[in-house]
């Protein structure tokens, strides 16, 4: 069977709150966690956009604040799938933040979430191929695989030599 191809901006998702008290810190910024919950649900709609199926979280790459989000501030999230594997799929990230009443608007920061994709039972599924269309779409498609050794290697499921796409960063040429 023939798998499908789609392009990232067929997963494209945008998203966007305000920050009300309830989801802000004792110093009236939103709490990382709950611009987690945002973000995971922003690129969870995403990867299911691509792939047609339910999907489940696997793994979600570094996450650093780079500016605080104020109380009464706007939230957009953007996700697109960037690279899509066997069953699983890359899905990058965007966070701004607005004080609309200021005229500011502020890249947050930006991160990676994975997903797979199950079926009723639970087991993962195929998922269409994706094909980058522009120069950024192809700049983070061929980093994904990258990014996805690095995953593995991280989590123990890769050994480091096996790791074809990180030998021009780490020396790994070296046995154990």
């Amino acid at each position: 069977m023939e798998r499908k191809i789609k392009t990232p901006k067929d997963s494209l998702v945008h998203m966007t709150e305000l920050v009300l008290p309830n989801d802000t810190n004792t110093l009236g910024n939103l709490m990382g966690g709950r611009l987690m919950h945002w973000m995971d649900i922003v690129s969870a709609i995403s990867a299911q956009k691509h792939s047609n199926q339910v999907v489940v979280t696997a793994s979600v790459d570094n996450i650093s604040f780079r500016h605080p989000i104020r109380l009464g501030n706007t939230v957009t999230l953007t996700a697109k799938v960037t690279r899509a594997f066997k069953s699983s799929m890359e899905v990058r990230i965007d966070v701004f933040s607005e004080d609309i009443p200021a005229g500011e608007k502020t890249h947050s920061h930006s991160a990676y979430f994975t997903f797979v994709a199950v079926g009723k039972e639970g087991a993962p599924q195929n998922v269409p191929d994706l094909v980058p269309e522009t120069e950024e779409e192809k700049a983070h498609f061929d980093g994904a695989l990258r990014r996805r050794q690095l995953r593995l290697i991280l989590s123990g499921r890769m050994k480091p030599q096996e790791a074809n796409e990180l030998k021009s960063i780490f020396d790994i040429s070296q046995k154990d």
